[in-house]
């Protein structure tokens, strides 16, 4: 299976791109961490911003298989401990598809990304910016691979 995020936002600052690839190269080949990154809608004078989220959340959709379990990350998600993010990872494994996290560009996420998402994870209730989404991402699904596979990186 793979592990896909799709992040609305490029060109991302040295130590993104360093913080995240060192996490993804921690993932075993079994539960693989590919970043694609899709490009933010130009923003215009007159652009309203349901306009723009509306751009962005169409090139993230085009991106998707009918097959992915679609993860929308969004603050009004359902926030999970790393434990529970484990199990959760177990449960992707066993389903054996592809699972597609979600992060969208400074309007957020769409409607109709919110709507084709299987799930709404928050990393936190804070507004975090999204050039660290990706790195705390990255660190925690490979923090909740170690405890599923009783690696000792993970100390509870």
């Amino acid at each position: 299976m793979r592990i896909r995020l799709l992040a609305v936002g490029e060109r991302m600052p040295a130590w993104v791109e360093t913080g995240f690839a060192e996490y993804r190269k921690r993932m075993p080949r079994d539960m693989a961490l590919e970043l694609e990154e899709v490009p933010v809608a130009r923003r215009a004078r007159n652009a309203s911003p349901e306009k723009l989220c509306a751009e962005e959340g169409q090139r993230l959709l085009a991106r998707l298989k009918p097959s992915d379990y679609v993860i929308a990350l969004d603050v009004r998600g359902k926030s999970h401990s790393t434990e529970t993010l484990s199990r959760w990872m177990a449960d992707w494994r066993m389903q054996g598809r592809d699972v597609a996290l979600l992060v969208g560009g400074p309007d957020g996420l769409s409607p109709e990304v919110l709507g084709r998402a299987d799930a709404r994870w928050s990393l936190s209730e804070l507004t975090l910016p999204h050039p660290l989404v990706r790195v705390v991402l990255a660190e925690q699904l490979y923090r909740a691979w170690t405890l599923m596979s009783g690696h000792p990186y993970h100390r509870g």
